[in-house]
């Protein structure tokens, strides 16, 4: 566990595997809840005016926004505390203090598109550890017919999990959920909830006269939610073509928890001999930016002590960092686990990588692109990332150096810091372009992990050379989703330290 004292008395944690109690009384008037409510809205407040990465920008965090210094600053100063009584809740102050949120200023209008704000910080913690209560069955929806309809298609399945027992399969789609049929109002409520169960009727996709149908299977499923721990390594392969051995890996999230699974499989992949390498990250929406930095000198090798990628904190943090030597990270050639097992990283000494991406690639599945690319030769297929040069730090109301306010569960987990490249890039926030554009397509999605499907096809042809006129340059229906089923996981889209 990683703690600083902030001059404020403030103490922030990153992710600590600490366990607590999920229940945490309530104060039992509404004199005490007032004061409690007001005292997670100052730790709210001296959070952000610490870490925020634009709290240079948002004039009511200034430093002498309530008083001549931030010593005065405090309950006994009136103007502070009739300012954030003007906030009804803790989640509203902080979602106003941010610079043009996304919740309040819409995707188009907003600068701060990731911050966020808990009040139960276990179930970020189990996010960040990958844990969820699930089905395995991992989707996208799209939009479907008339009157707001909706679709739902599988990305992919879990291995061991419920879903895949059931027999749910990549491609399946499905319309309803508990028999009541998908619509733009209904789906938060009867995909996203905390159900132990749910139930769906599977379609596919048949050739009907020369004509793409969805088609009834006559196969429905029950399934069970239950608490699941998902290993990011989905698939793991070598597959041979001529004098090439390519390794393929699927790879969805950077959970510290399996690192050394990760330098595992990367061990298989160095005693293999492989001499090409594709990394699918099409599904990876981030993670730890340590676990970001061993799978890069996983990658390479070649490069230990070199620089990776620099962060840029805010103006009052910068040089504090600096002085401290904590803004450069580095290639390495050793990892410590979250066990605090010290291991020799297994690296491929590649100069150049193949790497698959969609619109759901984010956060430190980019840093790993950007941050390559200074190096080595990087290929990427797929089609263009979310665009999260920003990483948070998870903010924890501390009341000394070992134990959390007891009071509540709030937590924040602001962004913090810009990361760029060795050459000093880190500019994508519109997302890092493909060298070739794809896009999956559910009338010829394929097996993951598959020589024969699209992306990777597209891989294996790049690299030995060899065309495959049956590759189609357009998605006939294309499987870009506006929700997901990790839509709303704290996980979701993260590069956190």
């Amino acid at each position: 566990m990683k703690r600083i004292l902030l001059p404020t008395l403030l103490i922030f944690s990153f992710l600590s595997c600490k366990k607590d109690n999920d229940d945490i009384p309530k104060p039992d008037n509404v004199k005490d809840r007032e004061l409690l409510n007001l005292q997670i809205k100052d730790f709210v407040w001296k959070g952000l005016n610490t870490f925020y990465l634009w709290q240079s920008d948002v004039p009511n965090l200034a430093d002498t926004r309530f008083a001549s210094s931030l010593q005065q600053t405090n309950f006994t100063n009136v103007a502070y505390t009739n300012f954030l009584g003007n906030y009804k809740t803790p989640e509203e102050l902080f979602y106003n203090l941010l610079n043009k949120s996304q919740r309040i200023h819409g995707r188009e209008g907003a600068i701060d598109r990731f911050s966020y704000i808990t009040d139960d910080y276990t179930k970020l913690e189990r996010d960040f550890q990958g844990i969820s209560l699930s089905t395995g069955m991992q989707f996208g929806l799209t939009r479907y017919g008339k009157e707001g309809g909706i679709l739902g298609f599988v990305q992919y399945v879990l291995p061991g999990s419920e879903a895949e027992q059931k027999g749910v399969q990549r491609g399946d789609l499905f319309l309803a959920v508990d028999g009541t049929p998908l619509t733009v109002s209904n789906y938060g409520t009867l995909l996203f909830n905390d159900k132990t169960s749910m139930a769906i009727e599977i379609y596919r996709l048949e050739n009907v006269n020369g004509q793409l149908t969805i088609q009834k299977t006559n196969k429905s499923v029950v399934m069970a939610k239950k608490e699941i721990t998902e290993n990011p390594i989905l698939v793991k392969k070598v597959i041979e073509k001529g004098n090439h051995k390519i390794g393929y890996l699927m790879y969805n999230g950077f959970v510290a928890n399996f690192d050394k699974q990760l330098n595992e499989a990367f061990g298989e992949f160095k005693s293999q001999g492989v001499t090409d390498f594709v990394l699918d990250l099409r599904y990876n929406g981030g993670g730890r930016i340590s676990s970001a930095i061993y799978l890069a000198s996983m990658i390479t090798g070649q490069f230990k002590g070199q620089i990776f990628a620099k962060e840029r904190w805010n103006r009052k943090l910068q040089p504090v960092a600096e002085k401290r030597g904590g803004v450069d990270n580095f290639f390495t050639d050793e990892m410590v686990t979250e066990s605090k097992e010290k291991m020799m990283i297994n690296s491929l000494n590649l100069s150049k990588i193949y790497i698959i991406t969609s619109e759901r690639t984010a956060s430190a599945s980019e840093l790993v692109i950007n941050g390559l690319k200074a190096y080595i030769d990087v290929v990427q297929i797929g089609d263009v990332t979310v665009g999260k040069n920003q990483g948070s730090i998870t903010v924890y109301d501390w009341i000394d150096d070992n134990n959390r306010n007891p009071k509540h569960k709030w937590a924040m987990q602001p962004l913090v810091l810009k990361i760029e490249n060795a050459k000093g890039e880190g500019d994508y926030t519109s997302g890092l372009r493909p060298t070739f554009q794809m896009e999956e397509d559910l009338a010829n999605y394929g097996v993951l992990g598959d020589e024969k499907e699209p992306l990777l096809a597209k891989a294996i042809q790049t690299i030995t050379g060899i065309t495959d006129k049956r590759l189609p340059s357009e998605p006939e229906i294309p499987a870009k989703g506006f929700i997901h089923s990790k839509s709303f996981d704290f996980a979701a889209n993260e590069m956190y330290k």
